[in-house]
């Protein structure tokens, strides 16, 4: 999911579709005081998942050579990159950051590639320079 920086967040806004069955148990869960309100159990539902499966994970973010996490890019790195004649292939698991002050040709001259699962954060001038090497 690409976001701007326009509205930078810690997390990322999503829908899902529930069965009323589902979302009634949520609820009833809720009303006993067992979660404070549907987003808290969907969260920690989404954790104990996540935490079920982090070797899954693991094993891929290390195949797949991905970093975990958050990963910032400033103009000044990327410039020192372009300096050295440098092609990065960034891939992370998490969020990627590319600074608001980074030009569009900036971005096109250093970033050969980017595979973002999870978010992008950058301006929407460089998302577009960018947009034939994100995955």
């Amino acid at each position: 999911m690409v976001t701007d920086l326009a509205r930078p967040s810690e997390s990322e806004k999503i829908t899902i579709n529930l069965g009323y069955v589902d979302l009634g148990r949520i609820d009833l869960l809720v009303r006993e005081g067992v979660y404070s309100n549907r987003t808290d159990l969907i969260r920690t539902a989404i954790r104990n998942q996540l935490d079920r499966h982090a070797d899954v994970v693991k094993q891929s973010v290390g195949r797949r050579r991905l970093d975990l996490g958050l990963r910032d890019y400033s103009r000044r790195e990327l410039e020192q990159h372009r300096a050295a004649g440098d092609v990065l292939h960034i891939g992370v698991v998490g969020l990627i950051r590319i600074a608001a002050d980074v030009t569009p040709e900036l971005a096109r001259a250093t970033i050969g590639s980017i595979t973002v699962l999870g978010a992008l954060q950058a301006s929407s001038d460089v998302r577009s320079a960018l947009a034939d090497r994100i995955t």
